[in-house]
């Protein structure tokens, strides 16, 4: 596979500008992998192609001036925030609902790629912090939960 050290390059740019943290590039016999940090389990999604990223987080409030303080469920990358699987559905969780691990939370999607995010903790959902179809960044508050 020919490719310069330019095309390496925006590569590397590209992965680290959308939040990836992993990209492998076929051509034949040759393979291109770039990936930055430690390789973390991607988040299930309802594409077919698979996309590794970090999973989400739950961590403490960025500072009491911002939103009030407990623990939160954030971004694992950027990308546009859906509440829903579809606009005709209903949102996959609502304010005052028990969450358990491994439950849909919400759908972010990231280069046209719909990445379903599942919790990683039970709880309760005390504020949906994220509004759907606007864009997030990687680390941004999505809701705010009461750990159990």
């Amino acid at each position: 596979m020919d490719i310069d050290i330019e095309q390496l390059r925006s590569l590397m740019t590209a992965i680290e500008e959308h939040g990836i943290n992993e990209l492998e590039i076929r051509n034949g016999d040759d393979r291109i992998r770039l990936s930055r940090g430690p390789v973390a389990v991607a988040a299930p999604m309802m594409a077919a192609a698979p996309l590794a990223g970090a999973a989400p987080a739950v961590a403490a409030a960025p500072s009491a001036a911002e939103e009030p303080s407990g623990d939160f469920i954030t971004s694992p990358f950027v990308g546009t925030f859906y509440s829903s699987p579809s606009p005709t559905s209903e949102a996959f969780v609502k304010e005052g609902d028990h969450i358990e691990v491994g439950q849909p939370l919400c759908i972010v999607e990231a280069m046209k790629l719909m990445n379903e995010i599942e919790s990683e903790v039970s709880g309760k959902i005390v504020k949906i912090i994220a509004e759907n179809g606007k864009p997030v960044e990687f680390g941004d508050p999505l809701f705010q939960v009461e750990l159990s």
